[in-house]
């Protein structure tokens, strides 16, 4: 059979299409409490994936469903004073990790594949991050891909070997991104874990698109043009940081020039990062409109914020993931806003990396004796 999954903070179910579409495993579990996730999830793979991962009732059913992976994309949190010196014992009964270890310490999974934002590594001075490799590794007894020991019997690690970027993995995305990956060191024992790479892969070979003008689908509805008036609002902020000496403001994305234009990060909350990802796409009977939804007529600079389609190519789910004999199978259930499809694309993963962290997780089971289908 191949290793049975669980996939926890699931959103719309990147992690679990990654790890899926290497062939080598399939999921059996998965909670997400946001409803309108859910019924992206449950359109996309027949399953409903409403369960609070929090609650008890969930955590039974984990100890009583047989897997061999947990998939995790858990929130970044901070971890109180109390947590980092009483381990599990921490009274902040929110922290989204917490709850995750303690399915980990009673279902003992082979592999655990945890994602988060870029920053989980700084974050709280990098308290955080210590916490989660302490608890992985000393608690729980995992052994977590990039850690070695100190002479004084210490985790130890570069905080930077956790973070891979999806613009080196086939897609025009500057998405960094933190990844975990751990073993079982009571199943497997530290000799067969030794053996494994201590690094995980950093770029795939895949080509999906050449750059970001290879992915854009240029003579968008005019929805997606922005107001004059925002627009100049937009003009003005930058001058105003510019002056300051600051970098921020909003970027056209494909202005022309640029040889190989790469897309920012697309965020879950829309705002900068549809700010920072704007695009050049001029074409006639746009400036000027009037749209309802708009205090002022459509700019007459050709420039739009990109469409949930094109965020959805940055992130693998269309025109990769969803792809079956050459027909792209990717939609979205009935009624979905397109402010829900740029969060919920925004809020997931680019699957082309999780495919990559799946196949080097295959390597490294075999590795371990476990027998790959």
């Amino acid at each position: 059979m191949p290793f049975r999954t669980i996939d926890l903070c699931a959103g719309i179910g990147g992690i679990r299409k990654g790890f899926e579409m290497t062939g080598h495993y399939q999921n059996v579990l998965s909670a997400e409490i946001d409803r309108y996730a859910c019924l992206t999830y449950e359109h996309l793979y027949n399953e409903n994936p409403n369960n609070d991962l929090t609650t008890d009732a969930f955590k039974d059913l984990v100890a009583d469903t047989e897997y061999d992976v947990l998939l995790a994309g858990f929130p970044c949190q901070t971890f109180s004073r109390a947590g980092l010196e009483e381990g599990f014992n921490d009274e902040e009964k929110g922290i989204i990790f917490n709850h995750i270890s303690q399915i980990i310490e009673r279902t003992r999974p082979k592999g655990i594949f945890l994602e988060n934002v870029d920053n989980l590594i700084r974050h709280d001075n990098g308290n955080t991050m210590r916490t989660i490799i302490n608890r992985l590794e000393v608690e729980l007894n995992y052994k977590v891909i990039g850690v070695e020991y100190g002479i004084n019997g210490e985790p130890i690690y570069d905080g930077r070997n956790f973070v891979r970027n999806s613009k080196r993995f086939g897609v025009p995305q500057n998405r960094p991104r933190t990844y975990i990956m751990a073993f079982d060191r009571t199943r497997y024992g530290n000799d067969a874990l030794a053996l494994l790479p201590n690094l995980l892969p950093d770029h795939n070979d895949l080509h999906i698109y050449e750059d970001l003008n290879d992915l854009l689908e240029l003579g968008a509805d005019a929805r997606h043009y922005m107001s004059s008036g925002y627009l100049e609002t937009l003009v003005r902020h930058r001058e105003r940081e510019k002056s300051k000496g600051n970098g921020f403001g909003y970027i056209v994305v494909n202005r022309p020039g640029i040889e190989h234009p790469i897309a920012n990060t697309i965020l879950a909350t829309g705002g900068s990062g549809k700010e920072r990802n704007l695009v050049f796409d001029p074409q006639d009977g746009i400036a000027g409109v009037v749209m309802p939804t708009k205090t002022t007529p459509l700019n007459d600079q050709g420039i739009r914020v990109m469409t949930p389609r094109e965020w959805g190519k940055l992130q693998g789910f269309i025109g990769y993931a969803f792809v079956v004999n050459g027909e792209d199978t990717f939609n979205f259930p009935e009624g979905i806003s397109d402010c829900q499809k740029y969060k919920q694309f925004g809020n997931s993963v680019t699957i082309p990396v999780i495919e990559t962290m799946a196949e080097f997780m295959t390597e490294c089971f075999e590795m371990l004796g476990e027998e790959i289908i």
